[in-house]
């Protein structure tokens, strides 16, 4: 096995079937010249037919060859190589694509087929109960109406094979040797699988699927057959050097993450590997994961959070709460949790309460625990936790960290339904694996902690964080909308010692998760700086007569539009497709006017209709465009800020495809939009070939700040390397708390503006000073020499060209 270092930087990259290792090829020369090191790819196996971003797997044993196959990823990976860059990919662990047609998944036709007995039956966590059918939820209506109008049929020899199957519609499925005789009623009675209304699948779902998608089926890389099988080809490429590095999808997933991670570790021989680990505020990496550390959320949300004024916050909060009536933060959480635990996820509440039934019926003392008791229990223990998992493993003791968070959780359960304490506490105890190893206890302790995460995502981020959003920069994957700014000697704290302890973790600013890009998200952050103009300013852009013209009703639920206005401020300009898109997918995730199991179709087209009417107006569009620039000088300095921030703390600096200018792309599908290459070249080139006016030239500058950024961590990680301290750079005087310092070992001084237009405001620096020590230091991004004293320099001295300055000492 070849020994393995860690990427200085990643580019990631987002393959698909029309811009995959071909694209990736010609990527090469504009990644050079950036200074990245890695390019980070998402998933490269075999994806579903039509797949954007390769996470609905159907097939491991290939290198999929919708993107260039085999082939056409190792010549990408030899041009990288020719410009000394290495590639790290995405691997999905945790769940493979239900395709259309089934076949499509190998392994899985394999069961469907022949159920129990099948070679693969071993692949995928199924609750065969006694009807021993997997349910399969791909009917559009009750299955007695398919039948009645003749919609689901037998082909003869319709299968891969020329065998029979069944078909309805698209969707193919095949027939249990044996049965294709029958009469269609009988035969799929006789299946290893019941067909179902898609309805049907949160509530009798019975294998363990991705968050709430019917479309992903867990697989049990638990079991080492399963595992080699999942990993072959990625292993085999690592050995063979055409690629260096793994990103693990959702670990938090698996039976248990850290055997996962130990033999990743083993079979790679020490590979560079972080893991997509989200992190709540307080919470720390497992201490037995053998890996460089996490994707990045953990630093994303609090490069962010430091550019936020806590006053403001407050203001927009009270503010939102007035336009909205929703209710404090926690309560808003507590509602989403309860929500998607008795829709989306309630076939898992209900397995595991059955779990701790059965359990509790096979012991005397146990059997007055009832099974809706228990279930109320399992509710209460789900709603009340605040981590993505707890981490026991079935049968052993559970480590005092996972004590800590479940016990305190079987707290806040009790205070919330103390007429349920008993079950509660046999319900955590089970949890906690304390009454010993057997059938039900064993699977109850796994299932809660595979449970645990999809609560938590689906009720926060995917619901909550579209019900209760004042500032929508923080409503971030691993942030909380409610918490207020970070401060910036606290953020500096955090740095060295996650840096200490994960010297070659992942840095992220967006990804392809992220609600907002980076740059939606520093222009949005500005309004808290000027929170009451802000609100002012929406105000009479709500009273403009040409958006409340007309008898047609355009109302639409206030979150949504609260949200509206931010959206528009943030990625401004966007298009009427864009802007109707996010919101309708906004509203459908807040689950309350509508939804993606039950849309609402007139209410839908309300949303529609306000978009078009806002974005009609053009006195409105005049005033929305004068308000961003009113932002420009402050947004200048936020987005240098972020970036320079990300580039200098200890870590592996990411930048996602694209942002290495001004991105202003908000969740997925529209962050995916394919970039431009001739464009982000011609970007760099005018910031390499000069210095560029920061404010005129946004793109420029940014590009310049990256690529020079990249440059130094490659070319001296004496100065920014692994193991060079993090400490931080005291700003003194009446303006210091608007500039950030951070100094890496003696010979790097990063620093930052800090809430820009408050700063404007108050009449500037005002004398502020830091001390970056004596000697002759050069800003790499505006070329300025600086001979420097012993003790203090203004601050404004360092900041006449840029927001931003990264000091090298020359030696």
């Amino acid at each position: 096995m070849r020994v393995l270092t860690a990427p200085l930087s990643t580019y990631r990259v987002q393959l698909t079937p029309e811009r995959g290792f071909d694209h990736l090829a010609r990527l090469a020369p504009h990644l050079a010249r950036l200074g990245v090191s890695h390019a980070y790819l998402s998933p490269i196996l075999q994806a579903a037919p039509g797949s954007e971003h390769g996470y609905d797997v159907v097939e491991h044993s290939r290198v999929s060859s919708d993107l260039g196959g085999e082939d056409g990823l190792r010549a990408a990976a030899r041009a990288l190589r020719t410009h000394g860059i290495g590639v790290v990919v995405d691997v999905v662990p945790n769940h493979m694509a239900v395709p259309t047609p089934a076949y499509l998944n190998r392994p899985l036709w394999s069961v469907l087929r022949e159920g129990p007995r099948s070679a693969h039956a071993s692949w995928f966590d199924v609750d065969w109960g006694p009807e021993r059918a997997i349910v399969m939820p791909i009917l559009a209506r009750r299955i007695a109406a398919c039948l009645d109008a003749g919609e689901i049929v037998l082909d003869p020899s319709g299968g891969p094979d020329g065998e029979p199957v069944v078909r309805y519609f698209e969707h193919v499925v095949p027939v249990r040797p044996g049965t294709a005789d029958l009469r269609i009623e009988e035969l799929l009675d006789r299946q290893f699988y019941r067909l179902a209304y898609w309805k049907a699948a949160h509530e009798e779902l019975n294998y363990r699927r991705f968050f709430d998608v019917d479309t992903l089926i867990g697989v049990r890389v638990e079991d080492p057959d399963v595992f080699a099988a999942t990993h072959e080809v990625v292993l085999r490429l690592l050995r063979e050097g055409v690629i260096q590095g793994l990103r693990i999808d959702h670990p938090d997933g698996l039976a248990d993450p850290g055997a996962y991670l130990r033999r990743l570790h083993d079979e790679t021989g020490g590979a560079w590997v972080v893991a997509e680990k989200i992190l709540e505020r307080e919470e720390d990496m497992p201490t037995d994961w053998p890996c460089a550390g996490t994707t990045g959320y953990d630093a994303l949300v609090r490069i962010t959070g430091v550019l936020v004024d806590p006053s403001g916050l407050g203001l927009l909060t009270s503010a939102f709460r007035d336009a909205t009536g929703a209710g404090e933060w926690e309560a808003v959480r507590e509602q989403a949790r309860r929500d998607v635990l008795a829709t989306m996820l309630v076939a898992e509440v209900d397995h595991l309460a059955s779990l701790a039934h059965a359990f509790a019926q096979h012991h005397l003392r146990l059997r007055d625990l009832s099974r809706r008791g228990l279930h109320e229990a399992v509710v209460e223990l789900l709603v009340a936790i605040r981590v993505y998992r707890a981490y026991v493993a079935p049968g052993v003791p559970a480590a005092p960290a996972a004590v800590d968070v479940v016990e305190q959780a079987m707290l806040r359960a009790i205070a919330a339904l103390p007429a349920r304490e008993e079950e509660i506490c046999f319900v955590a105890d089970l949890a906690l694996a304390r009454h010993g190893s057997g059938p039900e206890q064993d699977e109850f302790c796994l299932r809660f902690q595979q449970t645990t995460g999809p609560a938590v995502a689906k009720s926060d981020e995917d619901t909550a964080f579209y019900r209760w959003l004042p500032l929508a920069a923080l409503a971030e994957v691993g942030g909380s909308p409610s918490h207020s700014a970070v401060d910036p000697h606290e953020f500096v704290e955090w740095a060295a010692r996650r840096g200490d302890a994960y010297p070659s973790t992942m840095n992220s600013l967006s990804t392809h998760d992220t609600k907002r890009t980076e740059d939606v998200r520093a222009r949005v952050a500005l309004l808290s700086e000027i929170a009451g103009e802000y609100v002012a300013t929406v105000a009479s852009w709500r009273a403009q007569p040409g958006l409340n013209a007309g008898a047609d009703d355009l109302s639409v639920d206030p979150v949504l539009e609260w949200t509206l206005w931010q959206t528009l401020v943030g990625a401004w300009p966007i298009t009427a497709d864009r802007l109707g898109a996010y919101l309708l997918k906004a509203a459908r995730e807040a689950k309350q006017s509508t939804s993606w199991a039950a849309p609402d179709e007139a209410y839908e087209q309300r949303v529609l209709s306000l978009v078009e009417r806002v974005l009609g107006d053009d006195e409105l569009m005049a005033g929305i465009a004068a308000f961003v620039d009113r932002l420009h000088p402050g947004f200048v300095a936020n987005v240098l800020a972020q970036r320079l921030l990300q580039l200098v703390i200890p870590g592996v600096p990411d930048v996602y495809q694209g942002c290495e200018v001004v991105a202003l792309t908000l969740v997925d599908p529209d962050n995916r939009q394919p970039v431009d290459l001739d464009v982000r070249a011609a970007d760099l080139e005018r910031g390499l070939s000069a210095v560029p006016d920061s404010a005129a030239d946004l793109d420029a500058a940014k590009s310049r700040l990256v690529a020079v950024g990249l440059g130094l961590r490659r070319d001296r990680p004496d100065l920014l390397g692994p193991g060079v301290p993090l400490s931080a750079v005291p700003v003194l005087g009446d303006a210091a708390q608007h500039a950030i310092g951070v100094r890496r070992g003696r010979d790097v001084v990063a620093l930052t503006t800090r809430w820009p237009l408050r700063l404007a405001s108050a009449g500037g620096w005002r004398g502020a000073t830091v001390e970056p020590s004596r000697g002759r230091w050069v800003d790499v991004l505006t070329e300025q020499q600086h001979d420097l004293p012993d003790g203090p320099v203004e601050v404004e001295s360092l900041l006449s060209s840029w927001p931003v300055a990264l000091l090298v000492r020359e030696r």
